[in-house]
């Protein structure tokens, strides 16, 4: 009997979140997805010994995983759970409303009445959290705190935990010590995660292997030009350098972060989004990896089409994409296999829509019709089927967690005979590898190019910025600029910089929701290589690159008239009153370290010859505020190179300057006076722009050479020059 040998090969992965200079994780998805998928899914396993399956743990989720276990680190989300629901700030109530409901509604909100009650109650979709704030009292605010945690507690655990099951069965009118014990419940399930793959690997049940250390796409790290092999028309950024040191670092960092977990070097990785290329070969299996694998579009491209699929889904020559292939280079080898794409797709996309027992069945008779097409293997070898997919993204969207579906999955196979389970290196030491593939055509899974991560303006911007970064970090490392330990901190911003999912947001491809916080997490990390360096970040990084991104900043209006300012530093209301206004809160995770902020509000506008600003401190007059620094700066996006210096920016006519690309600009009219309040004004003449022409500027407050305050947050704030029209035009309007 011909068998064939089902490699479930579950990726289990989460970009690197955290902000390690500030201290600051404004993402929970390593937290949430660990007690319900990362557990869940090893859970399964251990439910059935019989079953045999490969893991791949990603270091940059293993990292975040002990940051929780074993350092005490939290997140934004967190944060705010453990707040008493009675004592939630504006902003805090705002952040738990815009992000305690970021679930699959049909299948993590609806099951639960009370859950779906909130929901319903938070208008989503209709009401901004400001509106839908008076809405809520603080039982509903805790009920929300205790149900955003409650619905993503994997399903097993209830029915092994009584006291869970009893809690979850309470429904609602929970306390603020149940919601606590709820939150250390969820800890205590998040450190059994890693303990738990060790157990299934030490079994022989599990083979647990990693990817690159922060998940680059690493053909784009050796060489960007790789992309034209599969796009031969698509643009390029301006900078083409190679990084394959960086690639190499990811592969043995990678590697050595799996021994000091799992006690050995992995045998098998996962590149990456299954992103290969001929010169990936040696580095990897220079750190002693032994098999990658990808997916089966770039075995199709690598042998011409010859193992391909037809309009209709059909393989040609099925039985030599079901079974291990030889790439080499420079006299390396590695074995790789590649999975089956439409398969991996059934359980990613479309089971879920299935009764369970007729998606299992499905799947089986699948698994049996490629059995049976390729009993003519010559080797006698059985049929290696790869199902590679993400082990926790598609799990929220199954009814009831996916549970039922696996559970019999499982089951089912573990009673064949003719559909065996295996773990990749199993089968590959018992059926090594025979054919061998001439060169690896560089692509990934997705449309056997890398159209996702490089091409698209945004994401050719992105990578121009991290070039920009790496070589001022080499150049640093060159001039011996800071310590060693600096310099190590600042590369491992930049690698953290080169992970793949920044670039996934970029472009209109995808969209999370939260596009505008994947972008400020990227620039944050190039700004980080320079914080650590105790250099300022340039201006550029401060500016978004998604297009979703480019809102404005909350609490921001724009002028709606000319101004007409005495430049005296006085609190003059009807001066400003048409001024734009940026009201200075927002997200945490400011490049300030302070606690407090200084600045409550700028205001912004002109006049036909002139820009103006004015900056309102809290707690006291900015002449008194603002002794707590020594420069401020108005640093300009647009028009490029231009910035203003006032130094002691508390003095009563403190001392200001133009620079343009850092020479002072002598003939520059500027007019500076601090008193209740800080006043600025710059001539359109020595910025050198026209009617009509964009500004684009921010403010900062430094203290030596370290910015403490920004204004705004994040982004800029944008204007145009006015026209001799603009009153009339804004009349209209």
């Amino acid at each position: 009997m011909h068998q064939v040998a089902i490699a479930f090969y579950w990726h289990q992965h989460q970009p690197y979140y955290p902000d390690d200079v500030t201290g600051e994780n404004p993402m929970p998805w390593v937290r949430l997805h660990g007690v319900k998928d990362y557990w869940g899914m090893a859970m399964h396993l251990k439910e059935v010994p019989e079953m045999h399956a490969t893991i791949n743990l990603v270091p940059s989720l293993l990292a975040q995983l002990t940051a929780y276990t074993e350092q005490g680190r939290d997140d934004a989300h967190l944060r705010v759970s453990r707040l008493p629901a009675d004592s939630l700030s504006e902003e805090d109530l705002h952040y738990l409303l815009d992000n305690f409901f970021l679930v699959h509604a049909d299948q993590m909100i609806r099951p639960y009445p009370r859950y779906w009650e909130l929901y319903q109650q938070r208008g989503w979709g209709v009401d901004s959290a400001q509106a839908a704030a008076r809405r809520f009292r603080p039982r509903d605010i805790l009920d929300l705190q205790v149900w955003s945690n409650l619905t993503w507690i994997h399903p097993i655990a209830f029915e092994q935990d009584r006291d869970l099951h009893e809690f979850r069965r309470k429904g609602s009118g929970w306390t603020e010590d149940e919601k606590l014990w709820l939150l250390d419940k969820q800890m205590e399930i998040l450190r059994q995660v890693i303990p738990l793959h060790r157990e299934l690997a030490r079994n022989g049940q599990v083979e647990l292997t990693t990817s690159p250390f922060y998940h680059p796409i690493l053909p784009l790290l050796y060489d960007q030009r790789l992309a034209r092999v599969a796009m031969p028309d698509v643009d390029l950024p301006r900078h083409l350098e190679s990084y394959a040191e960086d690639a190499a670092w990811h592969i043995r960092a990678a590697v050595e972060m799996h021994e000091r977990h799992f006690g050995g070097v992995p045998r098998g990785m996962w590149p990456s989004e299954g992103s290969v290329c001929q010169q990936v070969i040696p580095d990897i299996a220079e750190a002693g990896v032994q098999w990658i694998a990808t997916d089966e579009e770039i075995l199709s491209c690598s042998t011409n089409g010859w193992v391909s699929r037809d309009a209709a889904g059909h393989l040609r020559n099925p039985e030599m994409l079901y079974r291990p292939w030889r790439v080499e280079e420079q006299g390396r080898q590695l074995q790789i296999i590649f999975r089956d794409h439409a398969m991996s797709d059934l359980i990613g996309f479309h089971y879920q829509r299935y009764a369970a027992d007729a998606a299992v069945e499905d799947f089986l008779g699948k698994l049996s019709a490629i059995g049976h097409a390729t009993r003519a293997n010559r080797e006698h070898r059985p049929t290696l089927v790869s199902v590679i997919l993400d082990g926790e993204n598609c799990w929220e969207y199954y009814p009831g967690g996916g549970v039922e579906f696996l559970r019999s999955l499982y089951r089912q196979i573990a009673g064949q005979r003719e559909i065996v389970s295996t773990r990749i290196c199993d089968y590959l030491e018992r059926y090594p590898a025979v054919d061998h593939l001439g060169h690896l055509f560089p692509g990934s899974w997705i449309s056997h190019n890398f159209g996702i991560w490089i091409g698209h303006h945004e994401c050719n911007r992105a990578w121009d910025l991290l070039a920009q970064t790496r070589a001022h970090l080499l150049d640093a490392e060159r001039r011996g600029h800071g310590t060693s330990q600096m310099r190590e901190e600042a590369w491992r911003e930049l690698h953290i910089a080169e992970g793949s999912d920044w670039f996934w947001w970029f472009g209109d491809d995808h969209n999370s929701g939260q596009d505008g916080l994947f972008d400020q997490l990227f620039r944050k990390h190039l700004q980080n290589v320079y914080l650590v360096l105790g250099e300022t970040p340039p201006v550029e990084l401060s500016r978004p690159i998604s297009a979703a991104a480019h809102g404005k900043p909350p609490h921001y209006t724009e002028p709606n008239g000319l101004l007409q300012v005495k430049v005296d530093g006085r609190l003059t209301y009807f001066e400003w009153i048409s001024a734009g206004h940026v009201v200075h809160r927002g997200a945490r995770g400011t490049m300030s370290m302070a606690s407090e902020r200084v600045v409550s509000d700028l205001y912004y506008g002109f006049d036909l010859k002139r820009l103006m600003l004015r900056i309102d401190t809290h707690d006291g007059p900015a002449c008194d505020r603002l002794s707590a620094f020594d420069t401020l700066r108005v640093d300009f996006l647009e028009p490029k190179n231009l910035e203003i210096l006032v130094v002691d920016p508390s003095a009563p006519r403190p001392v200001a300057q133009l620079y343009q690309d850092e020479i002072p600009v002598h003939t520059a009219d500027l007019e500076v006076a601090t008193g209740t309040v800080f006043e600025l004004a710059v001539s359109w003449e020595s910025l050198g722009v026209a009617a009509e022409e964009p500004v684009y500027f921010l403010v900062e407050l430094l203290k030596g050479d370290q910015t403490m305050e920004r204004v705004p947050i994040e982004g800029a704030i944008e204007t145009r020059v006015p026209c001799e029209d603009y009153e009339q035009i804004m009349w209209q309007v």
